[in-house]
């Protein structure tokens, strides 16, 4: 970059030499009528172009390629950066938002460091430069063209604090157009559905309108400063050409001095004008870099303290050996009988936006699932049971009280071990714009066909095989390309493929037809016999794959017991499992 600026500065001062060979010119073969001296000085000013010409063209070539890769790197490091922060911070902020930094804010940013910080210091550079040759060619017409300095470094400031506002507004209200169309695109389903498309169309065009008059007023913000750095320089300008051929009217000035003094004069046009757009785009870059890096200094969650082995312990029969002597890290501290399994105690969970006087989603939730057991989690919707399991992956961290698995803390284990240990199938199945292959082995980093095959067939997912390209079938942008029951037993492969120690199952069932449904059951009890599973379930036939039952009230297990005891000893279980519309009242989630 510094080589890149470099060759623009000696580019722009070349221009600068090229009136003083006209001023030789004119004075000397031209005043004197020597033919030879006129073409000496055309090839002086054919070589002089030439190498002001090879300077620029170099200063694009080197600035080219690190400005792609500082760019690159900058993406790089937002997309990582995104995937370090909390579910909270994801919750909060709409995705066109992340898009717009991701993608429009970034390329402002290449296109500042490519043109206008380099040009900034060029023209700079070259008006400083500029005005001194003017200054010694005849000081007197100099200072009448230094005269717009102070009314325009004064409106420049003024523009600026406008310019800035009006900049981060549009961007702003862009990154909310971005949101528009992405949910647009993504619900075109329930828009076509319901017959909305116009509702959807207004709502852009509003959104679009905003947009549109915060660019106009960006516009005429420009056009206002843009005219002024052209008319009182002009100004300048044809005053100081009138006194200058007065000047040589009178004798007090050679003409060759004049020539040169203007074309020297009209050399810094473009590099005064320039100044209103370079100064408009720095702005706009200025709150691009505010926007990108309210993202990047979000902080992630806090890094643990706890030194775990990273070696992948406990995973499939070996693993759940180990569970069984009850080490979730590694540890031999940690195998006392009442440490091990999956154990929650005192939990309490507030999210982190709820009112201050809101009561807690979760609160003194105690639980004790022991090693190889399976317990349901039953619960009113709004209860609190997606929360709940939300918070053994630390997706979201408890507000009080502690999480253990086998004794250790989870809040001491390294995330990246932490989801080792435990994985998932959430209510919602999402899948990737990838293969088939490649979305159910992300629950399980280097594994292959064998597991690919082992996990389709628990999850009754035979069906991608007779897909056009099997396994290596691309299933489209949220796996829409499927239907709903084909993508949550995916979903579940996936879950399943590492055969995990702890295996957390959100309602994994409920978009299956029956016949299916009683298949993915009796593979899925082969899998739950070999770990540790908390099942959340509204459905009977689901509930009687756990062998025990947890009742979740109001953010409190309330009851524990086996299907058959809650269903004789608690009302509210069996009104839930009964289907009693009384058990479904809704209460904050």
């Amino acid at each position: 970059m510094l080589a890149a600026a470099l060759m623009a500065v000696l580019g722009s001062l070349t221009s600068l030499v090229i009136p003083l060979a006209l001023k030789w010119m004119v004075d000397g073969p031209v005043a004197g009528r020597d033919p030879s001296g006129v073409w000496l000085g055309g090839l002086v000013l054919l070589v002089l172009g030439s190498a002001e010409a090879s300077l620029f063209w170099a200063r694009r070539a080197l600035t080219a390629r690190p400005l792609a890769r500082v760019e690159a790197d900058m993406r790089a490091s937002l997309y990582r950066h995104l995937q370090r922060l909390p579910v909270s911070f994801h919750d909060r902020w709409p995705s066109g938002q992340l898009l717009s930094r991701a993608t429009t804010d970034l390329m402002l940013l290449r296109i500042f460091l490519a043109f206008p910080l380099t040009f900034l210091l060029v023209n700079s550079v070259t008006i400083v430069a500029g005005f001194l040759i003017l200054l010694t060619q005849q000081w007197t017409l100099g200072l009448v063209l230094l005269a717009p300095v102070v009314p325009l470094i004064v409106l420049c400031r003024h523009f600026e604090e406008r310019y800035s506002r009006a900049a981060r507004s549009a961007q702003d209200r862009t990154g909310d157009l971005t949101t528009v169309v992405e949910e647009s695109v993504l619900g075109i389903r329930v828009v076509k559905g319901f017959g909305r498309h116009r509702g959807q169309e207004r709502a852009f065009g509003e959104l679009a309108g905003e947009v549109r008059g915060l660019e106009l007023r960006k516009a005429g913000l420009l056009g206002s400063l843009w005219a002024m750095i052209m008319v009182l320089p002009e100004l300048a300008l044809g005053a100081a050409l009138v006194l200058g051929v007065v000047q040589v009217a009178d004798g007090e000035l050679s003409a060759g001095t004049l020539v040169a003094f203007l074309s020297t004069a009209l050399a810094l046009r473009w590099p005064v004008e320039s100044m209103g757009f370079l100064i408009a785009i720095t702005n706009e870059s200025a709150t691009a870099a505010d926007r990108f890096f309210e993202v990047l200094d979000s902080p992630p969650p806090a890094e643990e303290t706890a030194s775990i082995p990273a070696q992948r312990t406990g995973t499939g029969k070996a693993g759940q050996a180990g569970a069984r002597s009850g080490t979730a890290g590694g540890g031999s501290g940690a195998g006392e009988e009442g440490s091990a399994g999956l154990r929650l105690e005192g939990v309490e969970f507030r999210y982190p936006d709820a009112p201050a006087d809101a009561p807690p989603v979760l609160r003194g939730v105690d639980l004790h699932i022991r090693p190889g057991e399976t317990m349901a989690l039953v619960g009113t919707t709004g209860s609190g049971k997606t929360t709940l399991t939300a918070l053994i992956p630390r997706l979201h961290e408890a507000t009080a009280g502690r999480i253990t698995l086998d004794g250790q803390d989870i809040a001491a284990l390294p995330r990246e071990r932490l989801r080792q240990l435990v994985s998932v199938a959430f209510e919602d199945p999402t899948l990737f714009s990838a293969s088939v292959a490649e979305n159910v082995l992300m629950g399980a980093e280097g594994a292959g066909e064998p597991e690919l095959v082992r996990a389709l067939s628990v999850a009754q997912a035979d069906f991608a095989h007779d897909l056009p390209d099997g396994t290596a079938t691309q299933v489209g942008e949220q796996g829409l390309s499927l239907s709903g029951g084909q993508r949550q037993r995916l979903a579940l492969a996936r879950a399943v493929v590492g055969e995990p120690r702890f295996l957390i199952l959100d309602d994994p069932l409920s978009a299956l037809d029956v016949h299916t449904e009683a298949l993915v059951e009796a593979a899925l009890r082969k899998v739950l016999a070999t770990t540790t599973a908390l099942v959340v379930a509204h459905r009977p036939s689901t509930v009687l794959l756990a062998d025990r039952v947890a009742l979740l009230s109001e953010g409190r297990v309330t009851a524990v017991g086996t299907h058959h005891e809650l269903l004789q000893e608690n009302r509210e279980y069996a009104a839930l499992m009964s289907g009693d519309p009384h058990g479904e009242e809704e209460r904050p989630r």
